[in-house]
């Protein structure tokens, strides 16, 4: 019996791991998206980034009705439903790319937000599993860093494919990125027949509804709350660091590439060096996972955090004439590897994806530790202050704006100031001071 329920335990980890790779492969898509929208329709950068704003913003409206569904359905139900909802958010994109007409825009923009429920159900599905099946603790934690690593692992995969299909951002069209659509569609309908078919193991209280109404939630819990609001704060810095960098070494005025003179194309140059700070944090998930086990979830944030506020500052006061070689993952066919001479302060910002990669699953861990039945629930509210991801990265470039356009740097103290909050969290927000409350 013992053997059996490892056995089963098992298929049900490796199912959510690869359902967490899911996620970062139809979220990651609408960033080069953006640049797509952006040329195709002649648009801002702003309008650009409605897909990734859309995509965030549907954890807003979907975050609590997943929890409701996760304690009411269970684990198998809720991702069955969810993976059906991104089969059919994907279908309208890949269809917005036969329409001909500006219309086109919107109905993509309907498939992000479609899509973005999904993303959302996934994730309020996966990182409570993967907790529990890992026993919580260190163990949970451990779990949730290898579904982060392969979650960073797709992420990047979208990349070099996206690079791949289009070698000429400035004259891309949606419809030449419908081959990384379909290839979406049939993972969803693969991921469908494979889940349909597998035994996950569920919480007894699953379908359960309670007569008499708690005088607690998840919200009675001080470090829930915080920890809440430092996923909000973290997916916005996740977000907005290779974002804004992006914009900052593409800009034409500032040139700070020094492009002009090379005869290149800095957007290439400057989405390479974006791509290699999802790289960064792939790796970072790897050297995470392979110690979470041993290395608590608050030492981990609290390193991590701190590091972060070193480079972002140390980024913010470089001076932009001094140049390194960085080693890039290029965002090109024919040559995954290379260097690119960049400021010294772009450096140091691809470094941060080494700090981000392992935040979202120190985390959780930290926020739902001791929740005991309000887990579920919590996990659903968790989902919806992932909006910050969208938020974080318009408020960046509110300020760019504020600064004729080119204050890009200045707006990475919203980055400091986020990044400091996480260090309070990992050093004092993240205690449990509500053990009186009982959670079985």
């Amino acid at each position: 019996m013992t053997t059996q329920k490892q056995k089963s335990n098992v298929a049900a980890i490796v199912m959510m791991i690869f359902l967490f790779g899911m996620i970062s492969f139809v979220t990651n898509l609408a960033s080069p998206m953006g640049d797509v929208l952006k040329n195709q329709f002649t648009v801002a950068n702003w309008v650009g980034t409605l897909g990734v704003f859309a995509n965030f913003i549907a954890y807003a409206v979907m975050g609590i009705p997943a929890g409701i569904m996760l304690q009411k359905l269970g684990y198998k139900k809720t991702a069955l439903i969810a993976v059906a909802v991104g089969f059919i958010g994907v279908g309208i994109q890949t269809l917005s790319g036969t329409i001909s007409s500006s219309s086109a825009m919107i109905v993509y923009l309907l498939g992000a937000f479609v899509a973005g429920f999904s993303m959302c159900m996934l994730n309020t599905v996966v990182n409570p599993m993967l907790n529990t099946l890992g026993g919580g603790g260190n163990k949970g934690n451990q779990l949730i860093q290898i579904g982060g690593t392969f979650n960073s692992l797709c992420g990047t995969a979208v990349i070099v494919i996206t690079g791949i299909l289009l070698p000429n951002i400035a004259e891309a069209k949606i419809e030449q990125v419908q081959p990384l659509m379909f290839a979406a569609l049939a993972i969803f309908a693969l991921a469908f027949i494979v889940l349909a078919f597998s035994s996950i193991p569920e919480k007894k209280t699953v379908g359960v509804v309670e007569t008499e109404k708690s005088q607690y939630s998840a919200l009675s819990f001080r470090h829930f709350v915080l920890g809440a609001v430092a996923i909000f704060v973290y997916v916005g810095i996740e977000v907005g660091i290779p974002n804004v960098l992006n914009k900052w070494l593409q800009n034409a005025d500032l040139d700070v590439l020094n492009i002009k003179e090379l005869g290149g194309k800095a957007e290439a140059i400057a989405g390479s060096v974006a791509g290699t700070y999802w790289f960064l944090m792939l790796i970072g998930r790897l050297v995470g996972a392979s110690i979470a086990s041993k290395v608590s979830a608050k030492s981990m944030l609290a390193a991590v955090s701190s590091l972060g506020l070193v480079l972002v500052l140390a980024a913010i006061y470089s001076p932009i004439d001094s140049f390194v070689n960085l080693p890039v993952f290029k965002n090109e066919a024919g040559a995954l590897f290379g260097f690119a001479h960049v400021p010294i302060g772009a450096a140091l910002l691809v470094l941060c994806g080494l700090c981000t990669s392992i935040m979202w699953g120190g985390i959780f861990n930290l926020a739902v530790e001791g929740l005991g039945k309000y887990t579920e629930k919590a996990s659903g509210l968790f989902m919806v202050l992932v909006c910050g991801g969208g938020i974080l990265p318009l408020l960046q470039n509110w300020i760019v704006d504020l600064n004729g356009g080119v204050g890009y740097l200045v707006s990475y103290w919203v980055i400091i100031i986020a990044l400091a909050y996480l260090l309070y969290y990992a050093l004092i927000g993240s205690k449990n001071v509500n053990k009186n409350i009982p959670v079985e």
